[in-house]
């Protein structure tokens, strides 16, 4: 009798822990296609107001009387600068919509706005940021010629030229999109978008270092090519953030009339 009792639990645990493996991976599985999901939709939305190629373009006249160890040197640290200027908008971007009482919906169908509005104004004039940044450049580089390039590495090359006003709207979008009352799944959201942005760091990293050859081997009619593909696929994502920012703020109307 008792070993038939033990038989029975010894089974009834198996299927327990079968069911309960299942679950776990299917939880997993969830969870890994939304962690790509945020890193996919983050880098796509932080490449064309970064601009990786188009910067270096900007930014290559900086560098031209630097030898190759101080240009490897000086872009090490900018792209140091980006990522904390990017780490603390998207830590502390969450904090300050909560300090201003502004509502995540709210700020999904702004920033969403802002983002088509990004990627329409690159589809339509793809040559004007370029122009108005080589124009801030030119500026500053005739005000500051007997400046060193090490007191120009913040501004204005990280920012605005690499990182502007741009890149901080998105991810002040990016952070409320990621909002999560499970701290876990917050967590999960948060170092998804991290991890774009370390992705963005590195690109921009390879290209300023490699700025003379991207512009011998680039050129300006395939850099416009797929800045013109990027700008299309960052239109469509604030398209999608910006319905998904409707349809929070629509759902509670249409729960309250049932």
């Amino acid at each position: 009798m008792v070993e038939r009792i033990f038989c029975v639990f010894l089974y009834n645990s198996n299927l327990f822990l079968k069911e309960a493996r299942q679950l776990i991976i299917t939880y997993m599985t969830i969870n890994f296609y939304s962690f790509i999901h945020i890193v996919f939709v983050s880098f796509i939305a932080l490449f064309p107001v970064i601009n990786p190629f188009g910067s270096a373009f900007i930014v290559s006249r900086y560098f031209s009387d630097l030898t190759p160890k101080e240009k490897v040197h000086a872009v090490k640290r900018i792209v140091l600068y980006a990522f904390t200027l990017c780490l603390f908008t998207l830590l502390v971007g969450h904090w300050i919509l909560e300090l201003f009482g502004i509502s995540i919906p709210i700020v999904q169908l702004a920033g969403g706005i802002m983002i088509c509005k990004t990627g329409w104004d690159f589809l339509s004039s793809s040559k004007q940021a370029d122009d108005e940044n080589v124009k801030l450049a030119n500026q500053v580089g005739h005000l500051n010629q007997q400046t060193k390039v090490e007191n120009q590495l913040f501004y204005p090359i990280t920012f605005p030229i690499t990182t502007g006003a741009g890149t901080i709207s998105v991810l002040f979008t990016l952070s409320a999109h990621g909002t999560n009352k499970n701290l876990y799944q917050y967590f999960v959201n948060t170092g998804a978008i991290l991890i774009a942005v370390l992705a963005m760091c590195v690109l921009i990293f390879l290209c300023y270092v490699n700025a003379n050859r991207l512009i011998r081997y680039l050129g300006s009619q395939r850099e416009q090519i797929i800045n013109n593909i990027m700008a299309f696929l960052i239109f469509c994502v604030g398209l999608q953030i910006a319905v998904e920012g409707i349809t929070q703020l629509i759902l509670p109307f249409t729960q309250a009339g049932r």
